[in-house]
């Protein structure tokens, strides 16, 4: 072994001599010390190893909180969007199919092309990925009201859609209805007893 893989080795020796003793700590109240020979040596402490994982730690604490009222605020958002274009469909399809009235469910607004033509059953008007009633940590149900039936068909008059969280406080905090007449509301409580407007 050459001198200068020698002195390496022995810094090395030292180093992991002085980590064992520390973490052992010495009898008779005497304080341990963990000494580090820096000359020529890239390494870390463990203290310096300890302080930066106790920073990192902190900074986790501070950000997960952040992160998911972020996320809380993004699907009340999405919800809010989604609403109003369950509401536009809902008066394309009053218009395309006016003995029907309006429709009673998401898979009536939605439908692929590739099923046929566009029915009261699958107007295609919807996209999909809403048509299935759950988007963005939000569930979103129709109800109709107002039937009027006319040669044996129905026609609904009037709707509500309601759009509320999966898991109130978690994928969101508000619910949100509206109608025919596209003003949204909401409960604050994240169900469907919407009485406050959202000020449009």
């Amino acid at each position: 072994m050459g001198p200068g893989k020698r002195a390496r080795f022995t810094r090395h020796w030292n180093s992991m001599r002085n980590l064992f003793l520390s973490c052992r700590g010495r009898r008779g109240g005497e304080r341990s010390m963990l000494t580090n020979e820096r000359s020529g040596s890239n390494g870390f402490t463990l203290m310096e190893l300890l302080i930066v994982m106790a920073i990192i730690a902190i900074l986790m604490l501070i950000a997960i909180p952040t992160v998911g009222s972020l996320k809380k605020k993004a699907n009340d958002l999405s919800a809010q969007q989604s609403v109003r274009a369950i509401h536009e469909a809902e008066i394309q399809f009053q218009s395309t199919y006016p003995s029907n009235g309006f429709a009673c469910t998401l898979p009536a607004l939605g439908g692929e092309s590739t099923a046929g033509a566009p029915s009261a059953t699958g107007a295609q008007i919807l996209q999909g990925d809403l048509t299935s009633g759950y988007k963005s940590g939000y569930i979103f149900t129709i109800t109709c009201k107002d039937k009027v039936t006319v040669n044996s068909v129905d026609r609904f008059n009037s709707y509500m859609v309601t759009a509320v969280p999966q898991t109130v406080g978690k994928t969101g905090d508000r619910g949100f209805c509206s109608d025919e007449g596209g003003t949204i509301k909401f409960d604050p409580a994240g169900g469907t007893n919407c009485t406050q407007s959202l000020g449009q």
